[in-house]
This record gives C-alpha cells, structure tokens and sequence, in this order.
C-alpha cells in the first residue's frame, strides 16, 4: 500500500503521502510501515513506527473531525474544499469507510489547489476501502492499528465483532470495548437489513476464555437466528440453548434490539441486564427504557422457562440511545468511587452539546471511564450509543 499511494500520489504532483491508521483504543494514529522489500526507500518514509497522538495533533483532529486539515486552517467542509493551500502545504485528509472512521492520509505539495484536493479526496476513500477489505486477514495492518500485545480471549472476541460504527444517513450506531487488549465476556454487534438496524450488547460472567466462548456463541446465535427470520425472543432462546449445550453453568445478560430507521420505532428485550438510556434534546428521559428485566441466560436447567417480554417506544429525530455493561458505571475510581449512570449520562449530554458525532462522543465518554479508574479497569465496559437522525 505505501508503494501504490506513493506512486498514484508522484502522479498528482505530491512531494509526499503516508498512511496512519488510528489504534484500536482509538488514542494515537500509527504510520503504515515502509515496505521490507522496497527496492529503494520511499521519499519521505517515517523512520521506524511514527505515532501520533490523536487529542493533541493536527493529524488527530483530521480524524476527530473529519474534516481535511492543514497547519494554517481547516482546508474542508462538506461541501467542498477551500481554493487553494499555502505553498509547500501539507494536508491531513480522515481516512474513512462508509461512516467508520480508519485513520488519516498526510499529503503534501508545493500548492494545493482544489483540483488536487479533490483527488487527494479521491485517493483517500481508496486507500480506506482497501484497508476494510484487507485488514481482517492482513497481519500488518492488524499489528500497525496495536499498540501491545492482546489476550487469547481478546483476540477471540474482536474476531467476532463487527466494525466500530455501522450506520445510513438516518441512523448511526458506535460501540467501544475495554479494556482493549484484555476483554474477557462483553461482546456487541450491530448490523443493518433494509429499514432495520439490529443492536446486540452481551456480557458474560466471568473475566477468562470460556467467557469470551461464551459471548462467541451467543453473538452466533444471535446472527443465526435472525438471518433466518427469527423475533427477538426467539434469538434470546437460541442463545440460552446454545449455552446450555456447549458451555454449560455461564451466566450472560444482554440486550437485544431492532430500530425501523424508517420509522424510529425501537422494539427490545433485556435479559437481566442494565436499562438502556435515552438522550433527548440533550438530557437523559428518566426511566424512559427501565422495564422489569427477565431472567439472565444461561440459567441451570430444570428451572421454568418463559419467553422475554418484547417492549416498545417511538423515537424522536435526534434522539440517542446508549446501551452499555455494567462495568461502565460500577467502574471504581482511586478514591472507590463509581463512575455511576449520572456521570455516564452526564458526558453523553456535554458531547451532544458540542455537536459531536455519536462515534466521538463516544471515544470521548470512554476516555473518561478510562481516567476516572486510572486506565486500569477491573471489568470490562462497553457502549453502544445509537442516533437516529431521519433525512428531512
């Protein structure tokens, strides 16, 4: 890829371009390495592993932003980019597929003018295509995007997951999972059909492999079930079946939901997991998705079965829907603290009123969880903050 970029970008009339991909945690953006079997250096190579970090660099806010930057001003918007760049510009252009953010492309010239930018654009959307398309079997973008080394049931479980942020012009859903590199049983899943976007939060008990098998089987169960048709009750059944059979005695909770982005009608069951919260006009509605739970999964048999209650609510445009694990808010501080649903609800809403979008309002309300215990977790945590935004 580096060598393909540099020669498409000689072709342009660059004097350079480099690729950084953002690292799993989403704190720093890492250099591409140079090629090992490059007959001569690439011009402008970073020398070793190049980082970034993405809160405090103009690179990183190219991809907070999404918004192309230089060193003097924002060089675009969504409609376009400005005339013309200083000379000897060097640009940062947010690396993107579909609406989940990859990383950033740095590009630079003795002039760039709009034309160029233009295809600087172009280029940029290619290289974040093929980075989707080749990062699950390729090991150098895989190890370009850690920053150490993961647990054997972290890297079961992110084999399972789907990318970060899925989502149409009427909706956008974001998930994060910590601790990154060491999740044991939390699990998520976010997928589209049509007018529906389904939502899947699992946390299975425990912090070890069987656990992170346990939430496997139950996002499998989970797929299966509803690409044969199956209601949200009967994938609840399939999992409690699945962990019966194959890994029996492990509990798991879950949240299980369909939004109609048509419509914004969100159906949902909860298997003894927390409520989910709903953010309107910048405040969280109060209780407005608590319902009385049903039993968590995976319960030893012999005891009476009966189906999860399926509940229903109507969604307002704007309106934000964040399912999380426990972890998030029992998350205890130095001074035993929890991190507690106020202060969850209460960064949720700061981010919202600083307009930002769902996938940073998210990477920034897990920061906060990361600071508030030292970056150390002692559970895993993870969100899945949903937006419905209908066309007008």
């Amino acid at each position: 890829m580096p060598g393909l970029l540099w020669r498409a970008g000689r072709r342009l009339g660059l004097t350079h371009i480099w690729l950084y991909l953002a690292d799993v945690q989403q704190e720093e953006l890492v250099a591409l390495p140079a090629p090992m079997n490059a007959r001569e250096p690439l011009p402008g190579a970073p020398r070793g592993q190049e980082v970034l970090d993405i809160d405090r660099s103009l690179a990183g806010r190219a991809y907070r932003t999404e918004v192309l930057q230089s060193g003097a001003e924002d060089l675009g918007t969504d409609n376009g980019f400005e005339e013309s760049v200083p000379r000897g510009a060097v640009g940062w252009l947010p690396l993107v597929d579909g609406i989940g953010r990859l990383g950033v492309l740095r590009v630079a010239a003795p002039a760039l003018d709009a034309r160029t930018l233009a295809r600087c654009q172009a280029l940029a959307s290619a290289a974040a295509l093929t980075v989707a398309s080749k990062a699950s079997f390729s090991d150098v973008l895989v190890q370009t995007m850690r920053r150490r080394t993961m647990t054997m049931q972290a890297e079961l479980l992110w084999a399972f997951v789907p990318p970060r942020t899925v989502g149409t012009r009427s909706v956008t859903s974001s998930a994060v999972l910590e601790p990154a590199y060491d999740v044991g049983g939390d699990a998520f899943d976010h997928s589209l059909a049509g007018r529906r976007l389904h939502l899947t939060l699992v946390d299975a008990m425990g912090h070890d492999l069987a656990s992170g098998g346990c939430s496997a089987v139950a996002l499998a169960a989970c797929r299966s079930t509803r690409r044969a048709d199956g209601t949200l009750p009967d994938i609840a059944e399939a999992i409690d079946a699945a962990l019966a059979q194959w890994i029996p005695g492990r509990l798991l909770t879950c949240v299980v939901a369909d939004l109609d982005t048509a419509t914004g009608r969100l159906t949902w069951i909860n298997c003894g997991h927390p409520a989910p919260l709903l953010v309107r006009d910048r405040h969280v509605v109060d209780g407005a998705l608590e319902r009385v739970p049903h039993l968590p999964l995976g319960l030893p048999a012999g005891l009476p079965l009966t189906r999860p209650d399926v509940h229903t609510t109507q969604l307002e445009p704007g309106d934000r829907i964040l399912i999380h694990s426990d972890g998030v808010i029992e998350a205890r501080g130095r001074d035993g603290q929890m991190f507690g649903e106020q202060r969850l609800a209460d960064i949720v809403v700061r981010g919202m009123a600083d307009g930002l979008p769902a996938p940073e309002a998210l990477r920034r309300l897990m920061q906060g969880i990361l600071a508030h215990q030292g970056s150390r977790l002692r559970d895993d945590a993870t969100i899945m903050l949903v937006e419905w935004h209908p066309e007008r």
